[in-house]
């Protein structure tokens, strides 16, 4: 799981109306909340920041935070938390700190919120200070690195297949890779592998909290950042003033505490596999139904186009294109399913490059470099935290039929996101500290819960159950494409967002909207087109 539009000045004023949960600025702050139980304030010093503005990129400052390794033993071990910043950039009263983490298990917010930046609503960007860092076990921050040098990295990398397995001989060495790298992690720092659980986590966002002044949390998670908002919300009740969740985990599949599918691995619990699925064919049939001009792979009509898409499957089986297989085909077609505008037009171009025999051009690089460089950012650093939070199973050949039942229902996509959790099967540490639940404990302040209807990764069930499971929550379904509403553009979201983050204003129950612009459409340079992006609410 990896994985925008302006609103005019708004009055803040005090008023009744029935959609206004939270009537003005002072009802979202409040006086400064209790710790999470009820007791006294936490015994660990909240850490000091000190900003400097960060290199390459003036526009951000960067800090490094101290905080225990272990919450259970403050005097112990520390470990450090690279943390970056982009100021309010006004007119108006500055809010306060919105607290943005882009997903994973395993996204640098150190990068990746500068390049998402733009995306954040505009009056959300002029009034609050935007923060992310890299969680702990992560990029810049004290990370799990379970190889000497970039060229050993690179050796294991190619050690096994892209993708997925294929075969009794790939299956193999997968499983083989895998254990071995599970291996070299617990040689090199077995205590931090047991220390990057998502509840480690939540209580370094509540101690990032405490270090900027805010005396409850404003956040935005996206995809995995959904899951680790519901931990924080259940740990600190008390601290939340406003939460966006968008494109949803549903925590329960994850901890699969109450699931009944116990023998199954975490993406076919939360039902990636049939959404991706349901994205995929969603795809091919608006492709079909667009001209070659707008989408290279169309075929003159949907159907023949997804019977184009499984005649090219089934002969990348059999005849690669180079270093292009089959497996590498399926996983570049669900990612790429993330973005529509313009991943669905440039996978489009891909798979009719390799419909033709030819060797499809790498995607496109992010035109600007981030504030800072580039970490680090190997498998394991996903797989510490993933396979700690989430049960999968334990004996590696229990895959393969999995996989064969999955894909009975899934299709392609399925093999790619059974697999996705294979390096669970041979990981070697548990977590000292991991939270399974309740998921319902009243928080100060309401949550909204954003689902995309047609998301390749995080399905719309997932909102669903996300909204149900939380004590105090509103679902606001984005009828779209894609993995998140930030990344695929909705006016109609963002005016919600943006009047909910702001004053704390929910939408009508039954509210949906529309992307702005449809795929394989001409977008407007920042992702509009003048008939999208309208709202309803259900009556």
């Amino acid at each position: 799981m990896r994985t925008t539009g302006p609103i005019a000045g708004r009055r803040r004023t005090c008023a009744a109306v029935a959609t206004v949960v939270l009537t003005c600025s002072t009802a979202l702050t409040g006086p400064p909340p209790a710790a999470a139980d009820g007791g006294p304030a936490p015994a660990t010093p909240a850490p000091k920041l000190d900003w400097e503005p960060c290199v390459q990129d003036g526009r951000y400052d960067c800090s490094t935070a101290t905080v225990p390794l272990d919450y259970a033993d403050p005097g112990g071990r520390t470990i450090e938390l690279t943390v970056v910043k982009r100021k309010a950039t006004g007119p108006g009263r500055r809010i306060g700190t919105l607290f943005f983490n882009p997903g994973g298990p395993g996204g640098p917010g150190s990068v990746q919120m500068p390049q998402t930046y733009d995306l954040f609503p505009q009056e959300v960007r002029e009034r609050f200070d935007i923060v992310s860092w890299d969680p702990r076990g992560i990029g810049h921050s004290t990370a799990v690195n379970c190889f000497d040098s970039a060229k050993e990295a690179e050796a294991w990398s190619a050690s096994h297949p892209a993708g997925f397995p294929v075969g009794e001989r790939e299956r193999k060495t997968w499983i083989d890779s895998y254990r071995e790298l599970g291996r070299a992690c617990e040689r090199r720092d077995p205590k931090l592998l047991r220390h990057v659980s998502t509840a480690d986590t939540a209580r370094d966002l509540d101690q990032l909290r405490r270090s900027v002044g805010e005396p409850r949390l404003t956040y935005l998670g996206i995809s995995y950042g959904t899951y680790l908002g519901a931990t924080y919300a259940n740990l600190y009740p008390d601290n939340v003033r406003a939460m966006v969740l968008d494109s949803n985990v549903d925590p329960n599949a994850w901890t699969n505490d109450t699931s009944k599918q116990a023998r199954l691995t975490t993406f076919l619990r939360i039902g990636s596999d049939r959404s991706a699925a349901a994205t995929l064919d969603r795809f091919l049939s608006l492709c079909g139904s667009a001209t070659v001009a707008r989408c290279a792979f169309s075929a003159g009509n949907p159907q023949a186009t997804r019977d184009k898409f499984d005649k090219l499957t089934q002969r990348m089986r059999e005849r690669p294109v180079e270093s292009w297989t089959y497996a590498r085909t399926v996983a570049d077609a669900v990612n790429s399913l993330y973005i529509v505008h313009p991943g669905w037009t440039d996978l489009a171009v891909r798979l009719q490059e390799l419909w033709q025999g030819r060797l499809p051009a790498a995607p496109a690089t992010p035109a600007s470099a981030p504030p800072v460089p580039v970490p680090y950012l190997g498998e394991e650093q996903a797989a510490a935290v993933l396979c700690g939070d989430s049960p999968n199973p334990r004996e590696p050949g229990v895959f393969h039929a999995l996989e064969e039942a999955a894909a009975a229902r899934s299709g392609d996509a399925a093999r790619y996101w059974t697999w996705a959790t294979g390096p669970c099967s041979t990981w070697p540490a548990e977590p000292a500290d991991r939270y399974a639940g309740p998921w319902n404990r009243p928080t100060a302040h309401p949550v909204l819960v954003v689902g995309t209807t047609y998301d390749p990764s995080t399905p719309y069930a997932g909102a669903q159950a996300m909204s149900e499971i939380l004590a105090d929550a509103r679902l606001l379904t984005n009828h779209g494409y894609g993995h998140t509403a930030l990344n695929n553009p909705s006016r109609c979201v963002n005016d919600h967002v943006s009047h909910y983050l702001l004053d704390g204003v929910l939408p009508p129950p039954g509210t949906s909207c529309e992307p702005d612009a449809p795929p394989f459409s001409a977008p407007e340079p920042r992702g509009g087109v003048a008939t999208g992006g309208g709202g309803t609410a259900a009556s």
